[in-house]
């Protein structure tokens, strides 16, 4: 049996992505509307809430009353760890509505990119200011979590603090996914504007993914370990402790077994992630790449020609005296951020080729922007070979010498080509072409051009020396075999 489990070591704080305090999905919330917006800051690819307690307090309230459906995370160094181990979760967390910083953890990344201060607008504190604006709007509260009587008796404390405070109904958290859609009924039926879900994370977040277009109550936020505190279960650490920033270290001090990993481990994690962070925000891991990409292709560009030099000469020789024509051949191509530049090339087919293109443009075998043939006729004899070892690049060595390209990027596209591409299709100019790239070592003309453009897109996205000389070494295989090449 699977159960949900409330995570009392989380506190219900967060950081994400959004318009100063809200974007919805489709829409922009009431929320969004905020004078903080010079406020919000982004850390970690996640746009996080700053502000003032009392003020996120009311602006959640009032989202509540006026039924805007927002879905409210916390976020903390321990998130953090998660997220970069668990893509559903990160994903959940880019989902969100809102997302509010939580504790010191996110404070010092804050300090450490540069950012404008941090607040730490932690749930545990944010709760009661909830409590008291909901009171005050008549506006009620339902509580899903916990061990059983936990959430009750937190209720029961909070009615206590808040006279006119009404909650609409709790659950405790042990429950079995086969009674999933009874608790969803329950608190529909509630009537509740609010509902809290403190199962811990991911878990809550992935709950309230999984089920927020069932669930009725317009805002709905994961709390983590929150009402064990406000049901008096679990001590919280003292004021002073809390302002000093060392509210972890109370908590492992309760409960040293279960949260030892955590933030002794975990801590050290999270500084590695924040350093990371920030030499991204600061601009250093983008120059750093780009410097390191450019030193590998000048490396690479250099010592091919030193290498290949009398093949190419060969070659030259081999087009000259089939047809007596120029062994190269110039054309334009589309470069980075859609800058054309002359793209060079070993002749591969005859010198009328382009105006023979017209003709056999009905005999296209590619259902795409590109013209590609098999058995295309223009081809000559010596093309067909240097072709299919891909040799006819070998002059682009000078293209990668002077800049325009790089060793490994997407192939470089006709301006033709480009005219009819979609958006999506541009994606692939936001980085320089290249001789090699993934769909050319894994099946190249073979491969449709759509996922073809999905592997460009994805090399852009997630680019580094490293994956650079892997497809590097891919290549040399892909050119012997000659797979996919005409």
């Amino acid at each position: 049996m699977s159960m949900y489990q409330s995570a009392a070591s989380f506190s219900a704080n967060d950081s994400r992505r959004i318009s100063p305090l809200i974007i919805g999905r489709d829409h922009i919330s009431e929320l969004a509307v905020s004078t903080y917006d010079e406020y919000a800051i982004s850390l970690f690819g996640l746009d996080l809430a700053n502000g003032c307690l009392p003020e996120i307090a009311e602006k959640i309230v009032r989202a509540a009353s006026q039924g805007e459906r927002n879905a409210i995370y916390f976020i903390n160094a321990h998130c953090i760890n998660i997220a970069k181990r668990d893509r559903q979760y990160a994903a959940d967390l880019q989902s969100a509505d809102l997302l509010l910083p939580d504790g010191s953890g996110l404070r010092l990344a804050g300090r450490l990119a540069g950012t404008k201060p941090v607040d730490n607008l932690n749930g545990t504190d944010l709760f009661p200011h909830i409590c008291e604006k909901a009171a005050e709007a008549g506006q009620s509260i339902f509580l899903l979590g916990g061990k059983p009587g936990i959430a009750a008796a937190a209720a029961k404390n909070m009615r206590n603090r808040y006279p006119g405070l009404r909650f609409a109904g709790t659950q405790q958290g042990y429950f079995d996914h086969g009674t999933d859609e009874q608790i969803i009924d329950q608190i529909n039926r509630s009537g509740a504007s609010i509902l809290m879900i403190g199962m811990g994370v991911p878990v809550q977040e992935k709950w309230i993914a999984r089920y927020r277009d069932r669930i009725t109550v317009p805002v709905v936020m994961g709390v983590g370990g929150l009402f064990d505190y406000y049901s008096h279960s679990i001590p919280r650490a003292p004021a002073p402790v809390r302002d000093l920033g060392l509210e972890w270290c109370w908590r492992l001090a309760m409960e040293p077994r279960r949260l030892a990993g955590r933030y002794l481990g975990g801590n050290l994690r999270f500084i590695g992630h924040a350093i990371a962070n920030a030499f991204v925000a600061r601009g250093h891991a983008e120059r750093y790449a780009a410097a390191s990409k450019r030193t590998l292709d000048l490396s690479i560009a250099l010592v091919a020609l030193l290498l290949l030099g009398p093949l190419a000469a060969a070659i030259c020789l081999l087009i000259t005296l089939e047809d007596r024509g120029s062994p190269f051949f110039r054309q334009t191509r589309i470069g980075a951020d859609g800058k054309p530049f002359q793209i060079w090339k070993f002749r591969s087919m005859y010198k009328d080729a382009e105006s023979r293109k017209a003709q056999l443009a009905e005999q296209n075998e590619r259902d795409s922007v590109c013209f590609k043939m098999k058995s295309d006729p223009r081809i000559t004899r010596i093309g067909k070979l240097i072709r299919r070892t891909s040799l006819d690049e070998l002059p682009q060595i000078l293209n990668i010498l002077a800049g325009q390209m790089s060793v490994v990027g997407p192939r470089p596209a006709l301006p033709e080509e480009v005219l009819a591409y979609k958006d999506k299709e541009r994606g692939r100019l936001t980085g320089k072409p290249g001789l090699t790239c993934t769909w050319q070592v894994s099946g190249r003309a073979d491969i449709p051009f759509e996922k073809q453009v999905d592997m460009d897109l994805d090399y852009l996205s997630r680019q580094s020396l490293v994956r650079d000389l892997i497809l590097i070494t891919r290549t040399v295989p892909a050119v012997i075999t000659g797979r996919g090449a005409y």
